[in-house]
């Protein structure tokens, strides 16, 4: 299928390479072009370039807007006193995200936010505190570490939540009259998830994917109406148990499941085999080695926004090599680790929900006898480490908190029903796809939003 992300491992042809690295997209679409008309290549060469077409078409001006002038005015005009040496040293120090196009340095969209929220120097010069925003985010601090103290105490935690979710094309991406096919994530049905109910959606759902699909949605299927918004709202009980891993307690026997690699992204490369030697040493209890991995990542990654996954060739190799990246990032780099060391691991991903925030979030979970599946959260964990807060750090390490609607149990699966055209994130959804007869939409076409409800406690 076309969408089989496993023929990104195939290198590109250096003088393709040579193009798109300077920034050159309109010479690399036409080499690629000449290669796919005009040569007679193998069959996963041609894979390849044709997922890079798609690729080129998602780098550039979408994600990299600004340019260095550009980038300078935004910073001098939201930071006192700043200079612009000091730009230069953030992109010199791979600080401040930024490629070449046309041979001149562009930076990523959220270069700004990326900094502001990992750099408390410069988020102290900020011109314009919001203090509500100051006084929000303690709210959040206190509302995880309210829950770390509640799990601890109680054992356990159930919620019901009920959220609302929407898509629709921007204006001038609208086109009325024509056939559109709309996904948007559900929760999924597992150990955490039960008592999914569909409340309401606009319009009628046409399909909705079974309980235990990889990658779970409802699916919309209709004319597009002028200025169409489509909705689904939904609730779900989620219940999560507090454990301590206790490396002494581990079983003699661990199960071989989700160990394999999976091409492009969770791959034992030759780096990052040398990263978990030095990182294992000669500990083969699976408690500790994800617990070093966990470290490793919670101390050593620097959490920064990140450009659409779908333009990274091998995101954990990416995290390892670059020591930055989000939370999806940071999950595919430990869930790597784990499986290169024999411990079973796997991806979820949705939505983090409260009262404060409700947005896209990933983690991962690990497998250890007598244990069974526990979770890790290194971005959580990481956050944590980075303000102090080292019980919540210990505590993404095998737990997670109540805040979630996970809607995917793995990467790269596809829908039900498949898309036509090539997803505009090919390895995740938790914002959902929109697609036309002959063409999908990107993000920046659309619109989406995800707001909570409502969420409370229940006995389980």
């Amino acid at each position: 299928m076309y969408q089989d992300l496993a023929f990104m491992k195939v290198p590109l042809p250096e003088d393709v390479l040579k193009l798109k690295t300077y920034g050159d997209y309109a010479g690399a679409q036409k080499m690629i072009r000449y290669f796919l008309e005009h040569k007679d290549i193998p069959q996963a060469l041609r894979r390849r370039l044709e997922i890079e077409q798609e690729v080129i078409g998602v780098m550039g001006a979408d994600e990299y807007p600004y340019n260095y002038a550009e980038a300078l005015d935004i910073m001098t005009s939201h930071l006192r006193d700043f200079k612009e040496e000091e730009l230069q040293y953030l992109k010199e120090i791979s600080a401040a995200d930024w490629i070449y196009i046309d041979g001149e340095v562009h930076f990523q969209r959220r270069f700004y936010e990326n900094l502001i929220k990992t750099r408390p120097d410069l988020a102290a010069r900020v011109m314009v505190e919001d203090v509500d925003d100051a006084r929000g985010n303690a709210l959040k601090q206190k509302l995880l570490n309210d829950n770390v103290r509640y799990m601890k105490e109680h054992g356990g935690r159930t919620v019901h939540t009920r959220i609302r979710a929407t898509i629709k094309a921007k204006k001038e991406f609208e086109e009325v009259g024509r056939k559109v096919r709309v996904h948007l994530p559900i929760p999924k049905v597992y150990e955490q998830v039960s008592n999914v109910q569909i409340h309401a959606s606009s319009p009628e759902i046409t399909y909705t994917a079974p309980e235990d699909a990889p990658q779970r949605t409802v699916y919309f299927e209709t004319a597009l109406q002028p200025d169409q918004e489509f909705m689904v709202e939904y609730s779900f009980d989620y219940h999560v148990n507090y454990v301590e891993l206790d490396p002494a307690k581990v079983s003699k026997e661990q199960p071989d499941f989700c160990l394999e690699e999976q091409a492009p992204h969770i791959m034992f490369t030759p780096y990052l085999r040398e990263l978990r030697d030095e990182l294992a040493g000669e500990e083969t209890n699976p408690v500790i080695l994800a617990r070093r991995f966990y470290d490793f990542v919670t101390t050593k990654v620097m959490y920064s926004y990140m450009r659409e996954y779908f333009t990274i060739e091998c995101i954990p190799e990416y995290c390892a090599v670059n020591l930055k990246g989000d939370c999806g990032v940071q999950a595919l780099l430990f869930i790597t680790l784990c499986r290169m060391s024999g411990i079973p691991a796997r991806w979820q991903s949705g939505l983090y929900a409260t009262e404060y925030y409700t947005g896209c979030h990933d983690w991962a979970q690990f497998y250890v006898a007598p244990y069974g599946w526990v979770f890790a959260d290194p971005s959580f964990g990481g956050s944590a480490w980075r303000a102090g807060e080292k019980e919540r750090w210990n505590y993404y390490f095998g737990n997670l908190d109540i805040f979630r609607m996970p809607a995917n149990s793995e990467i790269q699966k596809e829908f039900m029903p498949e898309k036509k055209w090539l997803r505009i994130d090919p390895i995740d959804n938790q914002r959902g796809e929109f697609e036309y007869e002959d063409h999908g939409l990107r993000f920046s076409q659309i619109e989406v939003s995800q707001e909570l409800l409502s969420m409370e406690d229940i006995e389980k």
